[in-house]
């Protein structure tokens, strides 16, 4: 839980950060393109009101001190260079301060005016000043264009540097914000991830508990214990582990050590409860479980994890082993672990009808039973391991063999 604290804290710092920086350079550019649009805007709306007024309409009979009078009102105040043009786009009147007869030789000349709607261009001329151009269509009582209004302004650097300011500063609040929402973001995070991680737990644990009761049953019905099945799936995880399986392979193996024989609770009970040996038809009947076990656990949810085990825990090494009579390598892993361990702890376990196997008789039949019955490989690593496994568990009762397995489960689920 720490880890995983440590990581999604890394995470959402990471995006959080990555966001914040991103947003910076189009929240800036927007901020400052919103604060252009106000000036202009305010240049627009002063100059409409003002040339609205009769001494400065360029139209009617004095259009042209009217024009010249407007022209010499909007410099200075509003703009550097102003121009007036009649609705033919030619031009009436021009006026422009100092600054604007510096700038103007920079400025690209445009062709006559012929526009619907006001706009205007942001321009950088040399020597990093910057300049707006207006472009404002004037209309009449009936909206009919009489004229046009060409004005420069010439940013001064106060201006520039409120504009920067003011930019900088709406950028670095949205990435504020974005660096906040991670900061609010984890604890819900962690929240949602624990309650997910208890209800996962407790489904989890409900399949456990149902494997278990599943494999009591089944080897109550075969007049045994449930320790078995503990006893057997502990030895199978332990060598699992040597021989480095984790994860949903170290799962598919614990699962199918509980369910290896679930098929044989469709096996008549004469059969499977007869004291003495099997007659030969009486076998193939018996080997049937197999069969009946994959039928059981495909398609059954979790439990189908425990298959590999099922439909391959009598194969054997040499090929002689059923259902399939596959060999070697083509017997899947978890299979090949759990008919070791099966066959370990049917020798050194103490059952009704006969007495426990020693340990050194028992891993005699295992090593003659190399590169026959078993993966050789896996009976030279159980061999450094059975010391430690027929003392920890050949002679546990079923609430230590279970309390035993319950460690191991808790390991490999994540419990």
């Amino acid at each position: 839980m720490i880890s995983f604290k440590r990581r999604l804290a890394i995470k959402i710092g990471s995006v959080s950060v990555m966001l914040a920086g991103l947003s910076v350079p189009p929240v800036w550019w927007i901020a400052r393109e919103n604060a252009e649009d106000s000036i202009v805007s305010m240049a627009v709306e002063e100059s409409r009101r003002l040339l609205h007024h009769e001494p400065f309409r360029p139209e009617g009979t004095q259009a042209q001190p009217h024009a010249q009078a407007a022209a010499r009102a909007l410099v200075g105040g509003l703009f550097d260079i102003a121009e007036i043009y009649s609705a033919e786009g030619v031009l009436m009147a021009e006026d422009m301060t100092a600054t604007g007869r510096t700038i103007e030789k920079d400025i690209a000349p445009h062709g006559p005016p012929a526009y619907e709607f006001p706009f205007y261009e942001s321009q950088r001329l040399p020597g990093e000043r910057w300049v707006l151009r207006v472009f404002v269509p004037l209309r009449g009582d009936q909206q009919t264009i009489t004229g046009y209004l060409e004005g420069v302004r010439l940013v001064p650097d106060w201006q520039r540097e409120q504009l920067r300011t003011e930019a900088l500063r709406v950028a670095l609040l949205v990435a504020l914000a974005a660096l906040l929402c991670g900061a609010i973001l984890y604890p819900v995070m962690i929240r949602l991830f624990a309650d997910n991680q208890r209800k996962a737990r407790e489904v989890l644990e409900s399949h456990i508990s149902m494997m278990e009761a599943l494999g009591r049953a089944i080897a109550r019905r075969d007049s045994d214990t449930g320790a078995h099945n503990y006893r057997v799936a502990w030895i199978a995880a332990t060598l699992g582990e040597a021989v480095g399986l984790h994860g949903s392979r170290m799962q598919e193996l614990i699962a199918g050590s509980f369910l290896h024989d679930v098929g044989k609770i469709g096996i008549p009970d004469a059969i499977l409860l007869k004291p003495g040996r099997l007659t030969d038809d009486e076998m193939i009947v018996m080997r049937t479980h197999v069969g009946l076990g994959e039928d059981i656990v495909t398609g059954a949810g979790w439990l189908e994890g425990g298959r590999a085990v099922v439909a391959g825990h009598h194969e054997k090494w040499d090929g002689t082993g059923y259902p399939r009579g596959v060999a070697g390598e083509d017997i899947p892993l978890v299979a090949r672990i759990f008919a070791l361990a099966d066959v370990f702890d049917a020798l050194c376990a103490r059952r009704p009808y006969k007495e426990p196997m020693p340990l050194e008789s028992a891993m005699q039949v295992l090593a003659e039973g190399s590169g026959k019955h078993f993966d050789p490989h896996l009976v030279r690593v159980f061999s450094d391991l059975s010391q430690h496994i027929h003392r920890s568990i050949i002679n546990a009762s079923e609430d230590e063999a279970r309390a035993l397995l319950e460690v191991m489960v808790r390991k490999h689920f994540s419990l």
